[in-house]
């Protein structure tokens, strides 16, 4: 099977407004790319009030609500795919979001994977009315929530932090399902994607013996679930900003030969293995995915 090449949508470099949000989304699908990713922020601090030291995300960057950017992206283009990557679940009503992925499921053609995480931000938290010390716990029941109602027209939930007697979303995906994908690196993150994911987007790892002993345990972890390590998707972020075309080449062959299925070419994600591209401007950021496809294409 083909693996699928992604691209990043660099807002907080060309801009929020919906002309060239649209030229690029129809650019990246042009170019040949199979999806689009784009994360999710509702809150950041002001940026002159962040303590030195502390991580805390600012609102010096725009970030659009994924839901509102891929429904709208979805009807200026014809077969781009779309992922959040990843949406912070824990600081949302779930039954809300089951209802606006199954909207945004059934407008786009099915093109959308939903990707969750569990923050890290505390201020959204705090300004969004939810526990960030019982996320992680809350996530997953919110996981299991979506799924019940993705499913049935009509269901009865009772967890910890949700209930729901006889009642359903409507309309609700043809599949019965929204892919649904988690962000993270923690054990129990691991657990959550052999119980209920469709994919794991991990971008913590190089190529290299580390990684492939993470997608070994996870595929033990899904075995032990009773699923097939087959049915669960693997997203790996790297970087056209660092390396060469050979460079590249290499990376794509080897995340090929460990199982990835999703390749997103990030132009602007910042770590100790990623690098962001030099310039800010649209051609800047066109230019090095148009560059990037070009050097990798014959692989994917």
């Amino acid at each position: 099977m083909a693996m699928q090449l992604g691209a990043s949508l660099p807002v907080g470099d060309i801009g929020t407004g919906p002309i060239v949000i649209r030229d690029y989304a129809q650019a990246v699908e042009g170019l040949g790319y199979d999806f689009l990713v784009a994360p999710d922020h509702v809150l950041g601090a002001d940026p002159d009030k962040i303590p030195n030291g502390v991580r805390m995300g600012s609102n010096a960057t725009a970030y659009h609500d994924p839901f509102v950017l891929f429904g709208y992206l979805s009807g200026v283009t014809q077969k781009l795919g779309f992922a959040a990557s990843v949406l912070i679940l824990a600081q949302r009503q779930a039954a809300l979001v089951a209802k606006q992925a199954a909207c945004l499921d059934e407008l786009s053609g099915s093109r959308f994977r939903l990707g969750v995480g569990v923050g890290w931000n505390e201020i959204e938290f705090q300004g969004l009315g939810y526990d960030f010390h019982t996320r992680g716990k809350r996530s997953e029941e919110q996981v299991r929530y979506m799924q019940a109602l993705w499913k049935e027209p009509s269901i009865t939930f009772k967890g910890q932090f949700h209930e729901l007697t006889d009642g359903g979303i409507n309309p609700r995906p043809k599949s019965g399902k929204v892919p649904l994908w988690f962000g993270g690196h923690a054990e129990a993150t691991l657990r959550r994607v052999a119980k209920y994911g469709d994919g794991f987007m991990p971008n913590r790892w190089p190529p290299g013996d580390e990684a492939l002993a993470v997608f070994e345990k996870l595929r033990g972890l899904i075995k032990a679930a009773g699923r097939d390590p087959k049915d669960v998707g693997l997203d790996v972020w790297l970087s056209p900003a660092k390396g060469t075309e050979d460079d590249w080449r290499k990376d794509i062959a080897f995340w090929k030969k460990a199982g990835v299925t999703h390749i997103t070419a990030h132009t602007t994600f910042v770590s100790a293995i990623h690098q962001r591209i030099p310039g800010k401007t649209y051609d800047d950021h066109l230019t090095a995915i148009t560059r990037y496809r070009n050097a990798v294409k014959d692989l994917l």
